[in-house]
């Protein structure tokens, strides 16, 4: 088993930046990040494998950036120029379907 536990959400005006932490109990292969709007599908917005390399959804390529850091078990979306369509929850993912439960973040214009 393991326990994902996601940090760093909040309110935010449109162009604004957030931190999102991502906690897990043990070593993960893979982490990722998901969100899903009120009424909309939960969608992929980011992952990393333990060897550091990144992919991003297109439409968050350029203003988002995730790493991690192995030694703390941790994963972070830096995420900046938030937009209004950006609000979510945020859901951390890791290797063998695991996933937290999730933080909001509200982006208002």
């Amino acid at each position: 088993q393991v326990q994902l536990v996601e940090s760093g959400g909040g309110l935010v005006q449109a162009g604004g930046s957030l931190r999102l932490s991502c906690v897990a109990s043990r070593s993960i292969f893979s982490m990722g990040w998901y969100r899903q709007a009120p009424g909309k599908q939960r969608e992929w917005v980011a992952s990393i494998t333990s060897g550091n390399f990144p992919s991003y959804a297109d439409s968050v390529k350029g203003r988002c950036t995730i790493s991690r850091d192995n030694a703390k078990n941790t994963a972070y979306l830096q995420m900046n120029g938030l937009k209004p369509e950006d609000t979510a929850v945020y859901y951390c993912s890791a290797t063998g379907g695991y996933w937290g439960r999730g933080t909001q973040v509200t982006v208002s214009s």
